[in-house]
């Protein structure tokens, strides 16, 4: 099932990648961006530019949380590298990726594979839904979120 503005979000209560409690419902707006891999070239640039506004999406109440499938360890290492100051989620088993639907059927060089699709979800404090950004501007992605 796809969701859509107004759902309920997919409960989640975890550790992120710097061992910090992290939970939709939760106390703040949440954009909850999921990316394909650490370390390539649109994930990174998607990274860098929230990273760089993230005291004005702060400003706006919001908590910027990316996910993706790659390890703690790799998060770990991607975070250091370009001193991202918010929290990633590991979903090796894309257990979460599932829940908001992104986990999907992909074509590269026409092998087909199943992967994440770049997606935002804004969830309000009672984890409502309140817009999904499914053509995400890597390079300008915070200038999306409203």
């Amino acid at each position: 099932m796809k969701l859509k503005i107004g759902d309920q979000a997919p409960s989640i209560q975890m550790l992120d990648s710097d061992g910090n409690s992290f939970a939709i419902p939760g106390s703040n707006k949440v954009v909850l961006y999921f990316y394909p891999k650490d370390n390539t070239p649109g994930c990174t640039a998607q990274a860098c530019n929230l990273n760089e506004n993230l005291d004005a999406l702060k400003a706006k109440g919001f908590q910027v949380v990316g996910v993706s499938i790659d390890s703690n360890a790799s998060h770990t290492k991607f975070k250091a590298k370009f001193n991202l100051q918010f929290p990633l989620l590991s979903d090796p088993e894309h257990e979460i990726a599932e829940a908001f639907g992104v986990w999907v059927e992909k074509s590269m060089y026409g092998k087909q594979y199943m992967g994440v699709a770049r997606t935002t979800f804004i969830i309000d404090e009672k984890g409502i839904i309140t817009d999904i950004i499914e053509k995400v501007d890597t390079k300008n992605h915070s200038s999306q979120i409203h």
